[in-house]
C-alpha cells in the first residue's frame, strides 16, 4: 500500500467516525427535546375571556352581545372552550320597511380552538376553531300605522313573544398576544353558517342572539381580554 493510499484510508475513517458522532448527537438532541416536551403536563389551566366588540356594539348601536368565555388549555395545544352571552336589540323603526325589532336573550357556543403555531409552547398562539352555537329567544315586532289598501283605513301591526330558536356553526382563525404576565389579548375572524331555524311565520328576524343580524356577512369578529390562570 502506498503512502498515499494510507492517507486517503485514514481520512476516510476519520471521515465516517466523525458522521456518526453527528448523528449520535443530533440523536440524543432530538431525544431530549422529545423528552423536554414530553414532560410538559397534559392539563396547563385555563382562560377566562370578555368580548370587546359586542360590548362597543351595545353602546354604538341598536344590537350587540355582552359575552364571555372559559377556555381549557390541553398541552399548549388544544383548547376545548365555552362562551355564553346575552344578545340584545332594540330596533326602533326601520326606514325601509317601517318595523321596529326588539329582542334579549342567552345563547352560547361550545367547541374547541388548536394551536397551529410552530412552537406550541409559545406565550403568543395562533388558533384555528370550530363552534356549534344555540339560541331560543323571543322577539317583538310592531309596524307604523299604515293605509290599508282595501278598507282605506289605519292598520296596525304587532306581534308579541314571537317564540325562535336557532342553531348555527363556525369555523374561526385567530391570534392571542400576550400583553403582560397572564393578560392577553386576542382576535378572531367567525365565518358563520345557519344549520337550522325556527322563527314561526314571520321569515328571518332581524337579529339572533349570539348569531348577529341575518341581512349582513356571514364573517363576524371578536376581540378577547383574556386573562390566563
Amino acid at each position: 500500500m502506498t503512502r498515499q493510499s494510507s492517507i486517503c484510508t485514514y481520512i476516510s475513517r476519520i471521515s465516517i467516525c466523525l458522521l456518526l458522532l453527528v448523528a449520535s448527537i443530533s440523536a440524543q438532541a432530538q431525544g431530549i427535546l422529545a423528552l423536554q416536551r414530553d414532560t410538559v403536563p397534559f392539563f396547563r389551566g385555563f382562560a377566562v375571556s370578555a368580548d370587546l366588540v359586542g360590548l362597543a356594539q351595545m353602546q354604538l348601536s341598536d344590537y350587540g352581545q355582552y359575552e364571555g368565555a372559559l377556555r381549557i388549555n390541553l398541552h399548549d395545544q388544544y383548547f376545548p372552550i365555552v362562551e355564553l352571552g346575552l344578545g340584545r336589540a332594540n330596533h326602533d323603526y326601520d326606514e325601509v320597511t317601517g318595523l321596529s325589532y326588539k329582542t334579549s336573550a342567552p345563547y352560547f357556543r361550545v367547541g374547541v380552538d388548536v394551536n397551529i403555531a410552530k412552537n406550541k409552547h409559545a406565550r403568543n398562539r395562533i388558533y384555528a376553531g370550530v363552534r356549534y352555537g344555540y339560541t331560543n329567544y323571543k322577539v317583538d315586532i310592531d309596524c307604523e300605522p299604515f293605509d290599508d289598501p282595501v278598507w282605506k283605513n289605519k292598520t296596525l301591526f304587532t306581534i308579541n313573544d314571537q317564540q325562535c330558536s336557532q342553531h348555527w356553526a363556525e369555523v374561526l382563525f385567530g391570534i392571542d398576544a400576550e400583553v403582560a404576565g397572564p393578560l392577553h389579548l386576542g382576535w378572531m375572524v367567525r365565518y358563520r353558517s345557519r344549520l337550522a331555524h325556527d322563527e314561526g311565520d314571520i321569515g328571518n328576524t332581524w337579529y339572533v342572539p349570539g348569531y348577529g343580524k341575518q341581512d349582513t356577512s356571514n364573517l363576524g369578529f371578536s376581540f378577547n381580554l383574556i386573562i390566563d390562570i
